[in-house]
């Protein structure tokens, strides 16, 4: 398996990723692989499907967002759109590449990630198939969810407010502390990786609750797409991959696991990869014979 760094642009930032390709001649199907809230290209949620993918034969592409990482850009200013923006960008630049087939390019993406994944797939037609773990798909719903006592919304809301109100104010962003806006258990937070942002303007969170993948999930098929989410996801509610299954198009497929939480790809679930395995063979084969039949 051979590593290569890149960097490419979107929107005048430069955006740093590594590309890991399997040894061996010819052009493969690719998979982009998007990390999550605020954390970076090293995360365990990150290396652990490159490296699986990897195993079943296809090239991938992991990369910092803008702002966060090795990348360019205001630190901490995660703005949906604007990660869409780079994940489209990375799609062109990774089409050009020696060892893959530009017309077989996937995404895939976990938490954060998975919501932009869905989200590039529906408005961007070259995305050939979609991996969502964990994801979301209504920003408002989610957040309720994570905020679920009316004291906690309140809080969350007033913080929303208060972020307009601070920008108007002053010209400046409200800083946010990241479990302010996306909480995580303590016995989860080992898996957020060291160098993930910390703090956040509110104006991130704002996107995060106007944002809407599952308005455009539907524009994935006739493209395959297959939600992952753990039955009893402790950072984002199981209910979220549910709403994204109920307004998506076909071939779509739902797993709901028992045995794994939030960060499945970081546990290596053996159940969690087979699925993967099979539904790849099903919809999207590493070989390229198969995919032709």
């Amino acid at each position: 398996m051979s590593e290569e760094r890149v960097t490419f642009t979107s929107e005048g930032l430069t955006l740093v990723g590594i590309v890991r390709a399997p040894e061996g001649a010819g052009k493969r199907p690719a998979f982009i692989v998007l990390h999550g809230f605020g954390s970076n290209m090293n995360a365990g949620n990150v290396l652990g499907p490159c490296a699986m993918l990897g195993d079943f034969g296809y090239v991938t592409l992991r990369f910092d967002m803008p702002g966060c990482g090795e990348s360019e850009g205001e630190r901490g200013r995660l703005i949906c759109l604007e990660q869409v923006a780079a994940t489209r960008a990375a799609l062109a630049m990774l089409a050009g590449h020696r060892g893959v087939d530009p017309e077989r390019i996937a995404v895939a993406g976990s938490s954060f990630g998975a919501a932009i994944a869905v989200y590039t797939g529906g408005i961007e037609p070259r995305v050939a198939a979609v991996i969502s773990a964990s994801g979301w798909g209504n920003g408002e719903r989610k957040f309720r969810g994570q905020h679920p006592t009316p004291e906690a919304w309140a809080r969350f809301t007033a913080m929303l407010a208060e972020g307009k109100r601070h920008r108007e104010r002053t010209g400046h962003s409200l800083m946010v502390p990241r479990y302010e806006i996306v909480p995580i258990p303590q016995h989860m937070r080992g898996h957020v990786v060291e160098g993930s942002i910390q703090m956040f303007p509110a104006e991130t969170a704002q996107s995060m609750y106007d944002f809407r993948a599952e308005e455009v999930v539907g524009k994935i098929a006739p493209r395959p797409l297959l939600l992952l989410h753990s039955a009893s996801d402790s950072v984002t509610p199981t209910e979220q991959s549910i709403g994204l299954f109920e307004h998506a198009g076909q071939p779509t497929e739902l797993h709901l696991f028992a045995d794994t939480d939030h960060f499945m790809f970081a546990e290596s679930n053996t159940r969690v990869r087979s699925v993967v395995r099979n539904w790849l063979a099903a919809y999207f084969p590493a070989d390229a014979k198969a995919a032709a039949a």
